[in-house]
């Protein structure tokens, strides 16, 4: 009985998330779903793209947390529409909220929305929430065993950006051991490997990024 309520409710989901999905291909607004630990630096890795693509693309922002709206603020001092969407407790983003969420945007005046999930490898890569593709984000602090002991996130994801690979020489981390790892899961995705403390391999991110928006918005 347990196992069908949680088949119906992500059959729910999938629903809305066609509807979300409809409307922002309706609108040309691609939506990307950022996903990864607490700490991995989703944020810092959000607004190094602001301030590198927003000379290009209009962009929104949805910020989910558990609770608080600090990163939220951090991206509205910026000057970029940005709503905070709090779960009280939940471990996810759904479709519906997105869906919600989307009436606080101009979408005639946005051409990517940011969805910066809640933190962690686990619930937010069981829902789509609409979006074009999703980036997962590993940092090196978190060790190079987290594609082996949370696949889904990996296998789902369209990049995984190894971050803060600037700390490399101070952890035991081994990246091409990651890489290896989330081929064999998902040989589609695109690996990099970026700092946002010294901007190493933010450009070539940041240009992947910027084929995979325009793919959207002009077709």
């Amino acid at each position: 009985m347990e196992i069908k309520i949680v088949k119906q409710i992500l059959e729910w989901n999938e629903d809305v998330s066609r509807e979300v999905s409809d409307l922002l291909s309706e609108k040309r607004v691609c939506l990307v779903n950022v996903m990864g630990s607490p700490g991995a630096g989703k944020t810092s890795l959000i607004t190094d793209i602001i301030n590198r693509l927003r000379n290009n693309f209009r962009i929104g922002v949805i910020e989910g947390d558990i609770a608080g709206a600090i990163d939220a603020e951090t991206i509205d001092k910026m000057g970029i529409p940005v709503v905070q969407l709090q779960t009280d407790g939940a471990c996810h983003i759904e479709a519906m909220s997105i869906q919600h969420m989307l009436s606080f945007f101009n979408l005639d005046e946005i051409d990517v929305l940011f969805v910066e999930n809640i933190g962690n490898l686990v619930c937010p890569a069981e829902f789509n929430i609409g979006e074009d593709f999703r980036v997962a984000i590993l940092s090196v602090p978190e060790g190079d065993d987290k594609v082996v002991k949370y696949p889904l996130m990996f296998a789902t994801t369209d990049a995984l950006v190894i971050n803060k690979y600037d700390m490399l020489p101070h952890f035991e981390f081994d990246d091409a051991r990651v890489e290896r790892d989330v081929l064999d899961l998902n040989g589609k995705a695109k690996v990099f490997r970026v700092s946002t403390k010294t901007g190493d391999g933010a450009e070539a991110f940041c240009g992947w990024l910027s084929e995979k928006i325009a793919a959207k918005i002009n077709n």
